[in-house]
């Protein structure tokens, strides 16, 4: 019996979307319940919005679900294809960590819900932005595992791309919100890897 490392990477992928769809349905439901009060979706935020998608979703499933990027692929490595499991499991488990801790104040865009809460506990006591560490862990872990230099990089440059045209703007977006606190709070922490940044 032969091992289908690539088909394993694929069926792996496949159901990191399918669970980060489930985390995320619940939150969402329950935040749409609740009415902005700010609302930034500037034409910066939807490229960058878009660009994310194609990186971090569509690409890599042209990869899975067709043969259109076939000639980018190359041998796949079972070391490479665990680490790159495990990071999605990372990935998974703090998307539901800031979930969790975000509660009704969660949304996909630059939004603030009315009476808006700065959340600083629990995962949010050492980085300013737990949702794009996960993000950043999804996009290297889909790096490890799909054995595609497309697909398997798509992720990175997609999610980079909306990370650096965003996270400035949201931190100023917080500061207007929040003034002293949430300058405070900067102080005391990093943007999405504790210690380092």
């Amino acid at each position: 019996m032969t091992f289908d490392m690539e088909l394993v990477a694929k069926i792996i992928w496949v159901l990191f979307i399918v669970a980060w769809g489930v985390i995320r349905y619940k939150p969402n439901i329950k935040s749409r319940k609740i009415a902005k009060s700010v609302v930034s979706r500037t034409l910066k935020e939807r490229f960058s919005m878009i660009v994310s998608s194609f990186g971090l979703g569509y690409i890599p499933a042209v990869w899975v679900f067709t043969d259109f990027l076939d000639g980018f692929d190359y041998n796949q490595n079972i070391v490479l294809m665990v680490v790159g499991a495990l990071l999605l499991i990372v990935s998974l488990r703090l998307f539901r960590l800031t979930h969790k801790a975000l509660g009704k104040m969660w949304s996909h865009s630059l939004d603030l819900r009315e009476n808006h809460k700065l959340v600083t506990s629990g995962i949010y006591e050492k980085v300013r932005h737990p949702m794009y560490t996960a993000f950043w862990v999804w996009a290297i872990g889909a790096a490890f595992l799909l054995p595609n230099w497309v697909a398997g990089f798509s992720g990175l440059v997609g999610f980079g791309t909306l990370f650096f045209l965003r996270v400035g703007q949201e931190e100023e977006m917080m500061k207007a919100e929040f003034g002293e606190q949430y300058e405070a709070y900067m102080k005391r922490t990093k943007k999405v890897f504790p210690k380092v940044y």
